[in-house]
């Protein structure tokens, strides 16, 4: 017999039931009562399909009996079973043996009975949940009810067993997790590690869905070294704010009998009227808190918190003119070194700038800048510092080179409690100094072939003097100066102190030149080499400190960086002393990435007299599945090892396993070693300590396969 269909015509614009569409082999049934079909049975009502071997509608009710392969296909979900019962309109009802998939997060399962309770919601007994593919069963959750929420892609599991390789891992009276990218509020994976200061370390963080536009983790923290933590995060946003507040608390350390904390305070806000302000506060209980709490290198690092509130103001002074103001107030906390300690910086209380750039005034481009600052120090003599530098700029420029000459006043003025010298009475001090430089250069380009691929090479000669006469200032204090890395783009710039207490006295000018190779197609730069020389003509006389040695003569340097193929990319740079033929610094760093997770980095830094370090990092693939990372930070200098790291990772289809060691240096005579073991069940959770922002900051380039 020939399928045959069958609908029911309504009004859309009434409230009757939707149409009903069914097809199969063979229908019979009674006028307005109800329909059987039988054989390769089809309906449709709406946005569901129901296919089955037989199926009993009743009109009136809008029930459906059906049985024999039953396949019930929704937007969200696809059902699947032995018989289902259920109401067309209310989505109520039950299948047996059932086996579903989440279309959205390809999450899948099967139990004994599925309760369909409503739209988009149904509750399955004795039920398995994993996101494993099919005729995979590396992992699951074994749950004696489980609830699915497709409206809000939330699942709910009542006395779940998560069992990995068909091994138990982790028991769980209830749990509750997401099959979308929305943010819920719930337990979070727990985490478990081990590092040599705080012992066996075991975590669950609780997340707080708060509002849409704020949260806050709050995460108990058991080391058997130390005792509990509880570690808080709060994050917000809002209309033109946004900010994170982190709390860290262990009420009593179980090795130093103390309260021990710290806090992290981070605070941006749009004032209006073109005001911003922010606040960043930092501040820990102790000098070894980090050092015994931390895991991480970038924290055990830290020698200075910084704690800062400061206010900006922006406007435009004109079409082609700018003028801002800002207000800060700046103090750090500093971390102590027993066996190397440190003078902690300045406090700033408080510091006023103001600032103007107007452009094109009869062809000149003035420039206006003014501090006024307080200084704070319990040791050091400080006081009030006022500074002025008004200048005036004539730029000639065309489409391929530009002339630009400078000629600027920079004034000072001291107000200190105290003289800076012993012998020196004057507590009150000025210094003026007239500053002048000629910038220009030219712009050359032709087009040329590398690879089959069509570039723009240039050719850029750049020629930079600058003459500033010698100020003695030994009197004067250093409260923000230090000497800036001399680099490439160093050598255009004016000064070679930063801060405002010391200006270099110059008689110099560079020569330079570099050469690009630009993508003709995109425009974005392939390679870029760059040289340069400082010819001085008269030895420099102002130092930070007396000790401090200056040579007349030059100094050579060069740089690399870009693309030397596809897959390696380098960053390297020289500085040569060419009056004792020696080289000054050294900076290199290779990367070979021919594919995401496949990365060798190799680096090496020097500096006379001061570093000498390589670096060498690595992810790699090592067998089938298998991942391999190494890193490390070693002192020639020193003959120590900085910061090692060794570690494995195995991807499977919906899992991922990974075992880090590292070991760094806290202080001068002191390290941390620390162990991270992981298993990530892809789309629900992570069980251990995660390595992942130890492996990103170890090796440059890591990528997560398990992502791919």
């Amino acid at each position: 017999m020939q399928p045959l269909a069958f609908a029911e015509q309504v009004d859309d614009s009434s409230d009757l039931p939707l149409p009903v569409h069914i097809e199969a082999d063979r229908i019979d049934g009674y006028y307005q009562q109800e329909i059987e079909a039988t054989g390769n049975v089809h309906m449709r009502r709406g946005d569901k399909t129901l296919s089955a071997d037989r199926a009993k509608y009743y009109q009136n009710s809008e029930d459906v009996e059906v049985e024999g392969c039953v396949l019930l296909e929704r937007p969200d979900d696809t059902l699947r079973g032995t018989f289902l019962q259920m109401n067309l309109q209310t989505d109520i009802g039950e299948l047996r043996a059932p086996f579903y998939t989440l279309k959205d997060s390809s999450g899948r399962g099967s139990g004994d009975l599925l309760l369909l309770e409503g739209k988009d919601h149904y509750r399955i007994k004795k039920a398995r949940y994993t996101t494993c593919p099919e005729d995979n069963h590396d992992w699951y959750i074994l749950t004696d009810d489980l609830e699915i929420d497709n409206e809000k892609k939330v699942g709910t599991a009542r006395h779940a067993t998560i069992r990995f390789k068909d091994v138990p891992i982790l028991y769980l009276p209830w749990m509750n997790f997401s099959f979308s990218q929305e943010r819920k509020t719930g337990f979070l994976s727990p985490i478990a590690g081990n590092t040599s200061r705080s012992g066996v370390e075991i975590a669950l963080p609780f997340y707080w869905n708060i509002a849409p536009n704020y949260d806050a983790t709050i995460t108990p923290r058991v080391m058997s070294r130390r005792g509990v933590m509880l570690d808080n995060e709060f994050r917000y946003i809002g209309q033109g704010l946004g900010g994170r507040v982190l709390f860290d608390l262990l009420p009593d350390d179980l090795v130093t009998h103390s309260t021990r904390y710290g806090l992290q305070l981070d605070h941006s806000q749009f004032l209006g009227a073109g005001w911003y302000g922010s606040l960043n506060y930092n501040r820990v209980s102790d000098d070894n808190y980090f050092r015994d709490l931390g895991n991480n290198i970038l924290f055990t690092s830290q020698t200075n918190l910084l704690q800062q509130a400061s206010a900006s103001y922006f406007s435009k002074l004109g079409h082609n003119g700018m003028v801002t103001f800002s207000a800060l107030m700046q103090q750090f906390q500093t971390i102590q070194d027993s066996r190397a300690p440190i003078v902690s910086p300045f406090k700033i209380l408080p510091r006023f700038t103001a600032n103007a750039i107007k452009s094109d005034v009869y062809g000149m481009d003035f420039e206006f800048a003014s501090s006024f600052t307080h200084f704070s120090h319990p040791t050091l003599p400080h006081g009030l510092r006022f500074t002025a530098f008004p200048s005036v700029t004539l730029p000639l420029e065309n489409s391929f080179g530009f002339i630009r000459p400078r000629m600027g006043l920079h004034y000072t003025r001291y107000d200190l409690n105290k003289p800076v010298a012993p012998n020196a009475g004057d507590r009150h001090l000025n210094r003026t100094v007239p500053i002048f430089s000629l910038d220009s250069g030219i712009i050359l380009e032709r087009d040329t072939k590398l690879g089959g691929r069509n570039y723009i090479q240039t050719l850029e000669p750049r020629i930079f003097y600058t003459y500033i006469p010698y100020r003695d200032q030994q009197l004067l204090p250093n409260f923000d100066s230090a000497e800036m890395d001399f680099s490439y783009a160093q050598l255009f710039l004016e000064r070679r102190f930063s801060g405002e207490d010391r200006i270099s006295d110059a008689n110099e000018v560079t020569l330079a030149v570099s050469s690009r190779l630009i993508n003709s197609a995109n425009g974005s730069e392939r390679l870029r080499f760059s040289a340069g020389q400082r010819i001085r003509f008269d030895e420099r006389r102002v130092v930070l400190t007396s000790p401090q040695v200056t040579r007349a003569g030059s100094d050579f340097i060069a740089e690399l960086s870009g693309s030397l193929t596809d897959h390696i990319k380098t960053d390297a740079g020289v500085q040569l002393n060419q009056n004792r033929l020696f080289v000054e610094k050294v900076r290199t760093g290779i990367s070979y990435n021919p594919a995401p997770g496949k990365i060798v980095n190799a680096g090496y830094r020097f500096t006379r007299d001061v570093l000498e370090q390589i670096d060498l990092s690595t992810q790699w693939p090592i067998a089938k599945r298998w991942q391999g990372f190494a890193a490390m930070n070693y002192s020639l200098r020193d003959e120590k090892l900085l910061a090692g790291l060794l570690g494995l990772e195995y991807n499977a289809c919906c899992w991922s396993l990974r075992l880090v060691a590292s070991r760094f240096m806290t202080a001068t005579s002191r390290s941390s070693t620390n162990i991270f073991i992981q298993l990530e069940l892809n789309d629900l959770l992570r069980i251990g300590n995660n390595p992942l922002k130890v492996l990103q900051q170890s090796i440059p380039g890591y990528t997560r396969i398990n992502l791919q």
